[in-house]
């Protein structure tokens, strides 16, 4: 008999990360995602209609920190794990969730590969059921939520460019382009076209053509809120 897919609500204020990330819940065998919410408001009425084994959690949503979010919902008797999906790095942030039920980080950004290999260690967390025969089983349990190292960039692309290029695109109140980028990075516009549609495939940046220029209107990128 085929297992019930594990039930994923999705918690993130950007329309176009959640959007993405829904997609992405959707693309991995055993995992479906039952809904969207953009605030804890609106998770909190989600998870009284539709029952979820697992949070896709944003920690910065407009309305409360997703921790308190977190912290809250125990408190109010749901059992639903959480994965973590924000660009927190601050350790204290990562240690505290530990106790909230927290058992994943996912930082943005991220690829769908990113995820798919969390959502895939989580599952076989979830089927671990029964009574362990000794520690070494509970070790392994524990053991599959936890990532061999960090997950690969696609060919080509290296972390400390990425991180640049994030930080630039970050930095820009109006977006930029190719171009533009590659002038405060110091790489080569199509290296910087990569690292840019890389950005857009893992929901962290949007494009549209620029215009009022002659000839063929330009991409220009922005930053997506997360």
């Amino acid at each position: 008999m085929t297992a019930d897919p594990i039930r994923v609500l999705v918690v993130e204020d950007d329309p176009v990360a959640a959007d993405a990330h829904v997609m992405y819940v959707g693309r991995v065998p055993g995992f479906t995602a039952v809904g969207k919410a953009h605030t804890g408001a609106e998770a909190r009425r989600a998870l009284d209609r539709t029952p979820v084994d697992l949070l896709l959690l944003d920690l910065h949503l407009p309305d409360v920190h997703g921790l308190q979010l977190a912290r809250s919902l125990r408190a109010a008797g749901y059992h639903a794990d959480v994965i973590a999906v924000t660009s927190a790095r601050d350790l204290a942030v990562v240690r505290e969730g530990v106790s909230l039920g927290v058992v994943q980080y996912v930082l943005k950004p991220f690829t769908f590969a990113t995820l798919r290999d969390r959502l895939v260690r989580y599952a076989e967390f979830h089927a671990s059921v029964g009574e362990a025969s000794g520690q070494d089983e509970v070790d392994r349990a524990l053991a599959t939520l936890r990532a061999p190292g960090p997950a690969a960039l696609p060919k080509g692309l290296s972390a400390p460019t990425l991180e640049r290029v994030t930080r630039t695109l970050r930095d820009s109140a109006e977006g930029l382009t190719a171009a533009g980028v590659a002038e405060s990075v110091g790489i080569s516009r199509i290296t910087a076209r990569r690292y840019l549609e890389h950005l857009v495939e893992a929901g962290r940046a949007a494009r549209a053509p620029q215009y009022g220029q002659v000839g063929r209107p330009e991409l220009q990128y922005r930053w997506v809120k997360g």
